[in-house]
């Protein structure tokens, strides 16, 4: 996974691209070639493992909504957190925020959970991992990805101002170390999964929040509608 082979849009490669050439990046790459050659399924697909980043270039960024790792079921996970194709079903998580953004901004939620329309207008939605073995979430925590999104972050944080993080759940939640509070918004809540949801996301208020705040500072908003 070498900076010159590496595939990713130009903006972040110039800004994180170089990270790939660290031991620790070696060594996860070299992980999943090991883990393909022996015939165990990867999501998301290869080609979509950057698509948050592809999606979204550096300085059309406005939003971030961090997710934990890929969807690990069949035909879910397509590089977007917490996005699934047109076609699969709504899956929990995605049909609370839904029922968050319902309560907060009158939103009517559509029959799909393709978010790729959040992205095109500067939502980035970032998985801290950006790979799982199927079936076994949370598989390829540990294993070199965490690094390569903090250093995503990083680069928001410093290159950026008024921008939005969206941290839910501790494990989100323990990235906003990496962000300077006095240059940029951070909303945190309770993870939208169902075993949390009804802890706080739900009256969350965070997609009017967020609004809100790229308004007050010049901003166009996000158009929430899918």
């Amino acid at each position: 996974m070498t900076d010159a082979r590496l595939k990713l849009e130009p903006s972040w490669k110039q800004r994180v691209g170089g990270y790939f050439d660290r031991p620790d990046m070696q060594a996860l790459s070299e992980f999943l070639r090991n883990e393909l050659r022996s015939g165990k399924i990867i999501y998301p697909p290869p080609k979509q493992i950057f698509a948050a980043l592809d999606a979204t270039p550096f300085d059309r960024v406005k939003i971030v909504i961090l997710g934990q790792d890929p969807y690990h079921g069949p035909g879910q996970a397509h590089g977007l957190c917490f996005s699934v194709q047109p076609g699969v079903p709504v899956p929990p998580s995605l049909r609370n925020m839904y029922a968050e953004l319902q309560r907060d901004i009158g939103f009517v939620p559509p029959r799909h959970g393709c978010l790729t329309r959040w992205a095109e207008q500067g939502v980035l939605l970032l998985n801290a991992v950006l790979t799982v073995e199927q079936s076994l979430a949370g598989s390829h925590q540990g294993k070199g990805w965490e690094g390569f999104t903090d250093a995503v972050i990083d680069a928001l944080n410093r290159e950026r101002d008024h921008l939005v993080f969206m941290l839910w759940g501790s494990y989100a939640q323990s990235k906003g170390r990496l962000i300077d509070r006095s240059r940029h918004l951070v909303l945190k809540a309770p993870h939208p999964s169902p075993l949390s949801a009804h802890r706080g996301f739900i009256g969350c208020g965070h997609f009017s929040a967020a609004n809100d705040y790229l308004v007050k500072h010049g901003m166009t908003p996000v158009d929430w509608t899918l």
